[in-house]
């Protein structure tokens, strides 16, 4: 019987992982692409370790994190694979380093954030492009929601009623409900009404809209961001080039985490903002916690406060 080709073996592969529910996006992109490769070298029998490790260290811009996270992606695979070829080749976890390293976010100040948001205010032309992106940024801000999932909300994910959304089935296939404070809501409401008269293009019904009624695309959100970044001029503060739309999450995490130590609220926090943000994990939480100033004086008080017998 005839091998099927390798780019068919990874389309039965995600096929059958996304009939169980993964979403194997990013990692379906990358297994299609090592396919190509495997065909262009003139693969047609069983797969080899040499085949492997050579798009293993062949990314265009090689390094031991991008292959490590190559070999990740192909450990699954293969582990299908040899329910049909119990001898394929099995490729150790570790074998490249560990292919993930957490790099320093850029924390932002309350100052950064609402200059953020008054040259979102100012952008061309007027209309509703500056209601959206000071809406949207500011509610990124305000409860560290990642990108996707608010510019997904519904309109009927916004309960403006009751003060909560409904972020429906996003990472990691969970729900939830955002509770929001008070001036969130207010701000909802306020685009909420302003949008009202933008022509809706058949079949759009997300929350946030663009000037000729469509969806928000992630990536016009990604380039008005870096626009405003650049004409701020801000100077990077953690291991990342420029800072980025995605250290709003982690900046929301960690002021989230001072405010429950400022209050006392020691136990379980970390827990309840894990739960806020949408993680699969506490330890997932943890990943973006960074020592800020201030939560290192209010350890380092603590300690004392411990060491000298005051808090036994």
């Amino acid at each position: 019987m005839r091998r099927p080709t390798m780019t068919k073996q990874v389309e039965q592969y995600l096929a059958s992982r996304r009939a169980m529910g993964f979403d194997l996006r990013g990692e379906g992109y990358q297994l299609l692409a090592f396919a190509r490769f495997a065909e262009e070298a003139g693969q047609t029998g069983p797969l080899t370790t040499d085949l492997l490790l050579r798009w293993v260290k062949g990314a265009k811009q090689p390094g031991p994190v991008t292959a490590a996270r190559r070999i990740e992606v192909l450990r699954p695979f293969l582990r299908y694979c040899r329910q049909f070829d119990p001898a394929g080749p099995v490729l150790p976890l570790g074998l490249c380093g560990p292919g993930h390293r957490r790099i320093s976010p850029h924390i932002y100040t309350e100052a950064e954030i609402a200059d953020l948001l008054i040259a979102a205010g100012e952008l061309k032309p007027d209309g509703p492009r500056p209601r959206t992106y000071v809406t949207l940024f500011g509610l990124l801000a305000a409860t560290g929601m990642r990108v996707s999932e608010a510019i997904h909300l519904e309109q009927t994910d916004v309960n403006l009623k009751q003060s909560v959304l409904t972020v429906r089935e996003t990472k990691f296939k969970k729900s939830r409900l955002v509770p929001l404070h008070s001036s969130t809501t207010e701000a909802l409401a306020r685009y909420a009404k302003a949008s009202a008269g933008i022509f809706r293009q058949p079949g759009v019904t997300t929350f946030f809209l663009t000037a000729i009624g469509r969806s928000v695309p992630k990536r016009m959100v990604n380039h008005t961001f870096n626009v405003l970044r650049r004409q701020l001029g801000w100077v990077a503060r953690g291991g990342h080039p420029q800072p980025r739309i995605h250290d709003l999450r982690h900046t929301f995490i960690c002021r989230a985490l001072l405010r429950g130590q400022q209050e006392n609220q020691v136990d379980h926090v970390v827990d309840v903002i894990s739960t806020y943000v949408g993680h699969a994990k506490v330890s997932d939480t943890y990943w973006y916690v960074s020592a800020i100033p201030e939560l290192m004086g209010i350890a380092s008080e603590r300690f004392s406060r411990f060491s000298s017998g005051e808090c036994r």
